[in-house]
């Protein structure tokens, strides 16, 4: 039996808007629709769904996903036996790292010593393994410019890199409450749009103004956004929005 939109919404926990979408970027298209305009979706549409959401968890961008599940060579089968074994691995690296914040708890209070190398036991900024075989088993074997760029850097350039997007994140969180045409938050966007195009990116003002939507349309970014401050992804989207009109003039 199909299921409306916001049947689907219940049960996975997605909302509306973001099944709306993935219907518009042609990630996750509704099997038909009803006379009065409804998006049903089938049971197949479900399973393509998870799989979705399965990738999602491990930071794909739609994108990338909608070539992999397109892909002719796709399997689901083997997708879920990948999916499961970079859960667990990502499940040892997390243990590792509550182990680590123990130890540290200790060695501040001074029960524990605590070697420099101890300290950072579970962190890992490899390259996404994960990724490259999926990429190899299901088509879109092409590097990302994006991922190049930030693979050729040092540990300590990719480090620098983050700190330096964080304290990005948190400057425009002091400014959220301003209106997003004001001069310091159009200030802010170009420093982002500027920041974006260094890491490899390349982001036309199109593309940026597109991204700006992605930031309230899909749930992840919004909650990651809106960690720096409540209502950071919807001031970010307008103003990035009036950022890319304003000079693509």
């Amino acid at each position: 039996m199909n299921m409306k939109v916001k049947e689907v919404s219940h049960l996975s926990g997605i909302s509306v808007r973001t099944l709306h979408h993935y219907d518009e970027i042609g990630l996750l298209k509704p099997e038909s629709t009803s006379s009065s305009g409804y998006r049903l979706y089938s049971e197949d549409n479900l399973e393509t769904l998870q799989q979705i959401l399965f990738f999602r968890e491990l930071y794909f961008p739609l994108k990338q996903i909608k070539g992999i599940i397109h892909s002719p060579s796709f399997d689901r089968k083997e997708a879920l036996t990948l999916h499961r074994q970079t859960l667990l691995d990502k499940r040892k690296r997390i243990d590792k790292m509550i182990a680590t914040i123990d130890k540290t708890t200790q060695y501040m209070k001074g029960d524990i010593h605590m070697s420099n190398k101890e300290k950072f036991a579970g962190f890992d900024f490899s390259d996404n393994r994960y990724e490259e075989e999926a990429r190899k088993r299901w088509g879109n074997k092409a590097v990302d410019k994006t991922n190049a760029t930030i693979n050729a850097l040092s540990h300590d350039e990719q480090q620098s890199l983050g700190e330096e997007m964080t304290a990005l994140f948190e400057q425009f969180a002091t400014i959220r409450h301003l209106s997003p045409t004001s001069e310091n938050a159009q200030s802010a966007m170009k420093e982002w749009y500027h920041f974006l195009n260094k890491t490899g990116h390349h982001y036309s003002l199109a593309a940026f103004k597109g991204l700006s939507d992605i930031y309230v349309s899909d749930e992840r970014f919004t909650k990651n956004i809106d960690q720096f401050g409540e209502g950071l992804a919807q001031f970010m989207c307008e103003a990035m929005t009036i950022y890319a009109e304003k000079n693509e003039k």
